[in-house]
């Protein structure tokens, strides 16, 4: 990747931690077309690390790479040239499977089996034996709240999509994974569900776990994240935690104060709220020109904090800046 894109030096070695994930100008070409005469290039010389025990989460739009890099990650595709590293072995290695968990965006199971049928098949793969997967099924149904009537009694083609993700989510944990690729993890979620995901998550970085997830729901990201990328195009374009991210983009100033002219302060304060005689809101306009305007109008300021871009506008000011729309 050109250095001169970056955000902040993805390449930096971190000393006192391993990465689980690393990738090195990792591309993948990809040949279309009736006569395999067009190539697409999903991805770009991608250079990333992920250190062990960290939640990273992976933004793009639709069709920006986050599937083709995650895919080439776990062996699923093989990349068209560069290379990585999972848990310090090449991609594709085997030995690495028993440590890895996998929710693909939009999981596909035999209908015909229950929830509880489908974590007893999936425990069979990774050959757990019986004596733990008949403590750890069911502490995995409770985790991502599924009822263990239900998973023993409703077949998967009877479930709704969320339910599926949950018992897809506990298929992926089915090994007690180091670490965890989750792709799209909300999607189908109600509120509650999305919720319930995210205290999963979360619980599972408190155990050390390495999490690596995409989403589009920034929010969500937002909150969970220790460290994001950004993908464009096939091209990772920013890496690094919210703070890096985030600092250099400060532009809200949130003020509250007691008196003045209401007129002359909607002017300042777009949504404008007030509590008795005390209001608040988001200066719109340089804070020092504000501050005159109050000391004019005889208004007390009560107190002046500057605030820091969202993730969501710090990823459109990113898109706006390349002219990139969505395609979806």
């Amino acid at each position: 990747m050109n250095g001169s894109t970056a955000i902040v030096d993805i390449s930096a070695p971190v000393e006192t931690i391993s990465a689980a994930i690393e990738t090195y100008q990792l591309r993948k070409v990809y040949r279309t077309g009736f006569l395999l005469d067009r190539k697409v290039e999903s991805l770009k010389e991608c250079t990333l690390q992920v250190y062990e025990g960290e939640t990273f989460g992976l933004l793009g739009l639709n069709g920006a790479g986050k599937t083709t890099l995650l895919k080439t990650l776990l062996g699923i595709v093989k990349p068209t040239s560069g290379k990585g590293l999972l848990l310090g072995k090449p991609l594709g290695d085997r030995s690495i499977k028993q440590k890895i968990g996998y929710l693909p965006e939009n999981p596909y199971f035999y209908d015909f089996l229950t929830g509880w049928e489908l974590l007893e098949y999936t425990s069979g793969l990774f050959e757990i034996p019986r004596s733990i997967q008949k403590h750890r099924i069911p502490a995995l149904l409770d985790l991502v709240g599924l009822s263990q009537s239900a998973a023993k009694k409703k077949q998967l083609r009877q479930y709704s999509k969320g339910m599926v993700q949950r018992v897809g989510m506990a298929q992926a944990l089915i090994n007690d994974p180091e670490l965890i690729f989750l792709d799209e993890p909300m999607s189908g979620l109600d509120p509650l569900g999305r919720k319930q995901m995210r205290e999963i998550i979360i619980s599972l970085g408190d155990l050390g776990k390495t999490v690596f997830f995409n989403s589009h729901v920034l929010s969500e990201v937002e909150e969970i994240c220790n460290r994001v990328g950004i993908l464009a195009q096939g091209e990772l374009i920013c890496c690094g935690t919210l703070s890096e991210l985030l600092t250099n983009n400060d532009r809200h100033y949130y003020a509250s104060g007691r008196g003045g002219n209401r007129e002359i302060l909607s002017r300042w304060i777009g949504d404008i709220k007030y509590n008795n005689d005390i209001w608040s809101g988001q200066i719109n306009g340089e804070p020092q020109e504000f501050m005159g305007t109050l000391n004019l109008m005889g208004a007390e300021l009560l107190s002046l904090k500057q605030g820091r871009a969202s993730l969501e506008e710090f990823f459109m000011e990113q898109m706006d800046l390349r002219g990139i729309r969505s395609s979806s």
